[in-house]
């Protein structure tokens, strides 16, 4: 099976220098890791062009001349990173200043290649790191992502295996999902279309609504009494059920969105029984108040 190439970027608005940096990655060079690392070439002579194409493309390295002809130095590199600030970016130059190579790593750049020095084995020795730095970063990353959902899975879980007397007293000691299993899965469904419309919000940047329809939830929960342990279990079964054959980056979309929508969802809740409470209570004193003065005699 042939290896789909990296898609590289280039920053480069001198043109000698591009076709050299071209060269390198040519198809006349023989080495391993040529085989191993199979590279396509975007080549752009600005900043400004860069995130135009970045707009429609992704890209696994950005290689950046530190001299272009609108920043110098390691100014161009800051520029760069407040644009790509999740970006892998190798940076070059023809200069010999090591207080610059230091500056460069300060500032977020993933390598450093001296033009004096250039050739197609450290370019492609230096790509090779960065790809292989990213693999690891991202795969570190799954696992702490990974463990920390379990670790709040657990605590979720115990949480509604741990039912105080006061729930009890106040809501029951019987869920929704023992005692109404039916309406327990049309409550996880209408739960996880929110969750799916919070990522859709988030990602899209569109209005659907979502807090009126948590609030049209909670109301449908009060009604029903439920409690907060309720809510809670009707949000692990929905994520452990998104989470099932899907890759980590939405796992964990799923699990910040969740975490907002779960807050408000208990918000609305509160606020249901707190206003059903206190017209009972209203209702209640107005039913005891006496007649502040006596009926008049008829006679």
């Amino acid at each position: 099976m042939t290896q789909e190439p990296y898609q590289i970027l280039l920053i480069e608005d001198d043109s000698a220098t591009a076709a050299m940096v071209d060269h390198c990655f040519g198809p006349s060079i023989v080495s391993p890791l040529v085989e191993r690392l199979p590279v396509q070439i975007t080549t752009v002579s600005n900043l400004a062009e860069a995130v135009d194409i970045c707009q429609d493309r992704e890209f696994a390295v950005v290689l950046l001349d530190l001299f272009l002809s609108e920043l110098q130095g390691i100014d161009t590199l800051i520029k760069a990173r407040t644009i790509f600030p999740d970006q892998s970016i190798i940076v070059y130059s023809q200069s010999e200043d090591e207080h610059l190579v230091i500056q460069a790593f300060q500032h977020g750049a993933d390598g450093y290649l001296r033009l004096k020095n250039l050739d197609s084995y450290l370019l492609y020795y230096e790509l090779l790191s960065v790809l292989e730095r990213n693999i690891y970063r991202r795969k570190s990353e799954n696992q702490r992502n990974l463990a920390s959902q379990q670790k709040e899975y657990s605590a979720l879980e115990t949480l509604i295996s741990s039912t105080t007397s006061v729930t009890a007293r106040m809501f029951g000691s019987d869920t929704i999902k023992d005692s109404f299993p039916e309406l327990f899965g049309e409550l996880k469904q209408t739960y996880g279309e929110l969750l799916e419309l919070a990522l859709d919000q988030r990602a899209f940047r569109v209005d659907h609504n979502l807090s009126e329809r948590l609030r049209n939830l909670a109301d449908r929960l009060g009604f029903m009494k439920a409690s907060p342990r309720d809510i809670i279990e009707i949000h692990t079964t929905v994520l452990k059920e998104k989470n099932h054959n899907i890759n980590v980056i939405k796992s964990q979309a799923y699990a910040t969105e969740g975490r907002l929508i779960v807050l408000e969802l208990m918000g609305y809740l509160a606020s249901f029984y707190r206003k059903y409470y206190v017209s009972l209570n209203n209702l209640n004193i107005s039913s005891r108040i006496s007649p502040r003065f006596p009926p008049k005699d008829s006679s």
